[in-house]
């Protein structure tokens, strides 16, 4: 199993279409057994999906999403745990225990926010429209 993490200063970065890198986690046995921050060189949203499968992952925890980024990721065949907050280390090992809090229906529609937001600036994972 390889796991990304949207990834800013050892946390989950709040939103999936901006993020500048990831943190990709090796895991076997249930257990991480190596980790890497990769920088997405630029890539954005559409593109990410793309990004993350040539990366061989095949699971993503990240903060907010957009609808266009989920289905891109499900087309890749990436599992997507969104709406996710905190540090990165201690997300992955939730989720490899099965407790990793998330919102499974996390959704980011930035067209309905003001100019000049962004989810990296506050709290996204499910509790307005980012998450």
């Amino acid at each position: 199993m390889r796991i990304a993490v949207t990834y800013e200063n050892g946390q989950i970065f709040q939103h999936f279409g901006h993020t500048e890198q990831f943190k990709v986690y090796e895991v076997e046995s249930g257990a991480v057994t190596s980790a890497q921050i990769v920088p997405t060189m630029g890539s954005g949203h559409g593109a990410l999906a793309g990004f993350l499968a040539g990366l061989g992952v095949d699971t993503l925890i990240c903060g907010g999403i957009g609808m266009g980024a989920q289905n891109a990721l499900a087309q890749a065949g990436i599992r997507l745990y969104g709406g996710a907050q905190g540090n990165a280390d201690e997300a992955v090992q939730a989720l490899l225990s099965g407790n990793l809090a998330y919102a499974p229906d996390v959704h980011c529609d930035h067209h309905d926010h003001a100019e000049g937001h962004s989810c990296g600036s506050h709290s996204c994972g499910g509790h307005h429209t980012c998450g």
